[in-house]
């Protein structure tokens, strides 16, 4: 099964950035996202970013993300966890990836597994494609 569902942000809370060195700043938050399509619900992450220059662009950036995501995907309700990624560079389109992690699935998305990418449009549209199977 393949889904395309849409996004948003609806809350960021940026964790205090313990270290103050000269280079990369690496941060942490923790984010709230909802979900409208054929996945439905809220997703509650926690993303741990690199910039590789703290004043500079965001075009030269990185997460890696830990989600439980809670709803219902393809009308079957419960929860599960993606781990997913994402590059920024200059000059290149953004690139992500990610996967539902095993076992991970509640209800009656047990045995669900998968793999993501997320996509941003030139309006700041957020998209989530979720290839997915349930054994």
């Amino acid at each position: 099964m393949k889904i395309v569902s849409s996004f948003e942000v609806t809350g960021w809370d940026a964790l205090p950035n313990a270290e103050e060195c000269e280079g990369p700043l690496l941060s942490e938050a923790r984010v709230v996202k909802r979900y409208r399509g054929d996945l439905d619900g809220e997703g509650r992450v926690r993303l741990l970013m690199c910039r590789a220059d703290a004043d500079g662009p965001l075009e030269n950036a990185g997460y890696v993300a830990s989600e439980r995501v809670s709803g219902t995907l393809g009308g079957r309700g419960g929860t599960f966890v993606l781990h997913h990624w994402g590059i920024a560079e200059a000059g290149v389109p953004p690139r992500t990836g990610g996967h539902v992690v095993p076992g991970s699935g509640t209800g009656e998305l047990a045995g669900l597994s998968g793999t993501i990418e997320i996509r941003v449009d030139a309006e700041g549209g957020h998209t989530l494609t979720l290839e997915y199977e349930i054994a």
